[in-house]
């Protein structure tokens, strides 16, 4: 009973301790300007039947904002917001009488890919503090542009896992204020894709792409 009733009061000590140092400056925002760069492949089908091509997706770099919230120094979750426009083509697309090693504009479209990872940040006892995190990715996709050949296309939502690494450098000294951030998250996604082609080549078009981009960061974050 005493070693039961010792555990309890460490346990609550742990929690007091926890939730007085989540008072003091628990929240960081970030701005940073994001390199999204996707590493994607795709199989394409027609009526079920494998197509010989592949997939492009165009680089992007746009500003983000992240927030997070510190449980105590070590434990955080992290919040990513941005959206990214990418110009997307099918290349070496072959099509029996129509096409032959093609390359076909297939538009653009907007990406909204919050993630929230959980993240642990390492006491360095410097001004230096990398961390690591892990977590999950949800995307939508908006605004499709089917550009000049396809009729229509459509992209399925995604849901995947996201890790990442970075750290922050405090450029005041202090509990909170100031910090230099540098962030590297690789993320997977993954949509199912159906393009109408009927006008050009009489078909629809069916793909399951990964985009699965490496996003690059660089900003800074003011912890408060």
């Amino acid at each position: 009973m005493k070693s039961l009733f010792c555990a309890a009061l460490m346990a609550t000590s742990t929690l007091i301790g926890t939730a007085a140092y989540a008072e003091d400056n628990p929240w960081m925002i970030r701005g940073r300007v994001l390199g999204v760069l996707p590493d994607e492949s795709g199989d394409l089908s027609v009526a079920g039947a494998a197509l010989p091509g592949n997939v492009d997706i165009g680089d992007q770099y746009v500003p983000e904002l992240d927030i997070s919230y510190f449980f105590n120094k070590n434990v955080a979750v992290e919040l990513i917001l941005a959206v990214t426009p990418h110009d997307v083509e099918a290349v070496n697309v072959t099509v029996p009488g129509a096409l032959t090693n093609a390359t076909v504009d297939l538009g653009d479209v907007w990406l909204l890919p919050p993630t929230l990872t959980l993240q642990y940040h390492f006491d360095t006892g410097t001004q230096f503090k990398p961390y690591v995190g892990a977590g999950i990715n949800a995307t939508l996709f908006f605004d499709e542009d089917a550009g000049p050949v396809a009729d229509s296309i459509d992209y399925d939502p995604s849901i995947g896992g996201a890790l990442q690494v970075g750290f922050d450098y405090d450029l005041d000294g202090q509990p909170g204020g100031w910090a230099f951030n540098a962030d590297v998250k690789k993320i997977w996604i993954n949509t199912d894709v159906t393009v109408d082609f009927t006008t050009a080549l009489g078909a629809t078009v069916d793909a399951g792409v990964d985009i699965d981009p490496t996003v690059v960061g660089l900003g800074f974050g003011y912890k408060f």
